[in-house]
């Protein structure tokens, strides 16, 4: 069974703000080929949550992992987000979407993120 990732960030005004997620989709991509990674964005720039998973779930992918690409847990993260997925998977009971954590909480991109900023110290 193929996997489905959704880098989902909040968007912005300026092209050029997406570049590190488009990066991290990519590289996703190279170290699981068999994976299928989008990005989407809440606003400001598309495609959104829901044209996503409604193109996953249109190749036949069941099981969609929704990855939030926030550093804090605020009203997007807490509230919104949840919210788009219960609705999401009320009109589409025979996907499993897998709402994780924000990236932000992860332990291990706290270390790393602290191992780059102490690394020549």
């Amino acid at each position: 069974m193929t996997l489905g990732i959704v880098l989902f960030a909040h968007g912005s005004r300026d092209p050029l703000w997406s570049r590190p997620i488009e990066a991290i989709a990519r590289a996703i991509s190279v170290a699981s080929p068999t994976c299928q990674v989008r990005c989407a964005y809440l606003e400001l720039m598309e495609p959104s949550l829901e044209t996503v998973v409604a193109e996953l779930a249109s190749c036949g992918i069941v099981h969609i992992r929704i990855a939030p690409m926030f550093l804090g847990v605020g009203k997007h993260a807490r509230d919104d987000l949840p919210q788009i997925t219960h609705v999401l998977q009320r009109d589409n009971p025979n996907l499993t979407l897998e709402l994780l954590p924000s990236i932000g909480e992860h332990p291990e991109l706290i270390a790393a993120i602290a191992n780059i900023l102490t690394k020549s110290l």
